[in-house]
C-alpha cells in the first residue's frame, strides 16, 4: 500500500557516479556523493531484510541555478531551484519499495553506480 511507504531522500549528484566518470577532478566533491550514494544502497538493503516500508534514495537533481554551479554552467541548461524541487517531488511521489537503494535522476532515470 502506497499510504504506508516512507522515503528518505538524498541529494546526490551524477558526479558520483563511477561508473559514468569520464571527465575526472572534483575529487572530494566526487567521492563525498560517491560515499552518500553507497550509504543510501547499503541502507536499503539493510532495512529490506527488516521487510521495512522505508525507501532509500539518491536524487540527482540535474544542473540547478545556484551560486554553487555558477562558475561551471557557461553555456549549459539549468534549472531554477523551484523547478528543480517541483522535479524531484514528483519522482519522489513516483517511487515504489522496489527502487530502494537506486540512485535516480530528477526525470526518474536510474543511474549508474
Amino acid at each position: 500500500d502506497h499510504e504506508k511507504l516512507s522515503v528518505l531522500a538524498c541529494l546526490s549528484a551524477r558526479v558520483g557516479s563511477i561508473s559514468d566518470n569520464y571527465l575526472g577532478g572534483w575529487f572530494s566533491y566526487r567521492s563525498s556523493k560517491a560515499a552518500l550514494n553507497q550509504i543510501v544502497k547499503s541502507s536499503s538493503i539493510e532495512f529490506k531484510r527488516r521487510k521495512s516500508n522505508l525507501i532509500f534514495t539518491s536524487i540527482h537533481p540535474g544542473t540547478v541555478n545556484t551560486n554553487l554551479s555558477k562558475p561551471f554552467v557557461k553555456n549549459k541548461k539549468v534549472s531554477s531551484p523551484s523547478y528543480s524541487a517541483e522535479k524531484i517531488l514528483k519522482v519522489i511521489n513516483n517511487l515504489r519499495l522496489e527502487d530502494s537503494g537506486n540512485f535516480i535522476d530528477y526525470n526518474g532515470t536510474v543511474v549508474p553506480y
